[in-house]
């Protein structure tokens, strides 16, 4: 099963993780804190930790074509919460 991992390093890390579950809620299952989400997303599982400095993403798939849809639905959704920061992309690398 194919993983990747992104980290963004901001003071809001976990305002945006909270934001994110609070969105997929709507839709998906959710299980969070302030620290740590996991979100069911359809493509694959999508594992969220935010400290101090940031946010960790952790996305894993049954193949390459779903990791890259898990993957495009957090970046794209995070840098709309994080507009104010200009968040244009998130550097992945596989697990």
């Amino acid at each position: 099963m194919p993983k990747a991992t992104a980290r963004y390093r901001t003071e809001n890390g976990r305002k945006y993780l909270v934001q994110l579950c609070k969105h997929f809620a709507h839709k998906i299952e959710v299980d969070y804190t302030e620290e740590k989400g996991r979100c069911e997303l359809p493509p694959g599982p999508a594992e969220m930790f935010a400290d101090d400095e940031g946010i960790t993403f952790v996305v894993s798939a049954e193949d390459e074509e779903r990791l890259d849809k898990v993957k495009d639905v957090i970046t794209s959704h995070l840098a709309r919460f994080a507009f104010r920061e200009k968040l244009e992309k998130l550097d992945w690398t596989a697990a």
